[in-house]
């Protein structure tokens, strides 16, 4: 009696890898975007956040902070925080956050995926005012 091997043979594990390499170089791009699309909503959701501890910062000092890290840390006599529960996050591209007082006013700024002034869709800067 002989006993015969069920199993694959390479032709047809070639065209299994084929299909699913199809597949996947349909089905990626769209989910990298959405990973991209989503860095961007963090930063805005951090900005949030940041400016609703400068405006926390300012009603108890009536001055805005020199910088971001004046949130965490101050000799100020008025001074009530710290107004973050943790260090000043960096943006999600690992870049650190913008921040300029203007007056009455300031200006929060993540530069986007490439960490420079300018450029257009996920590289343009995600602005704060």
């Amino acid at each position: 009696m002989r006993s015969y091997n069920k199993g694959f043979s390479l032709v047809e594990l070639l065209i299994v890898m084929i299909i699913i390499g199809l597949l996947a170089s349909l089905v990626g791009p769209a989910m990298f975007g959405k990973v991209d699309s989503s860095k961007v909503k963090t930063a805005q959701a951090q900005m949030q956040l940041l400016a609703t501890a400068i405006d926390t910062y300012r009603l108890d000092n009536d001055a805005f902070p020199e910088s971001l890290e004046g949130l965490r840390k101050s000799s100020g006599p008025r001074w009530d925080g710290p107004y973050l529960p943790k260090d000043v996050p960096l943006d999600p591209w690992d870049n650190p956050y913008f921040y300029q007082q203007q007056g009455n006013s300031y200006t929060l700024m993540s530069l986007g995926r490439d960490g420079k002034q300018g450029g257009e869709e996920l590289d343009s800067d995600i602005v704060y005012q």
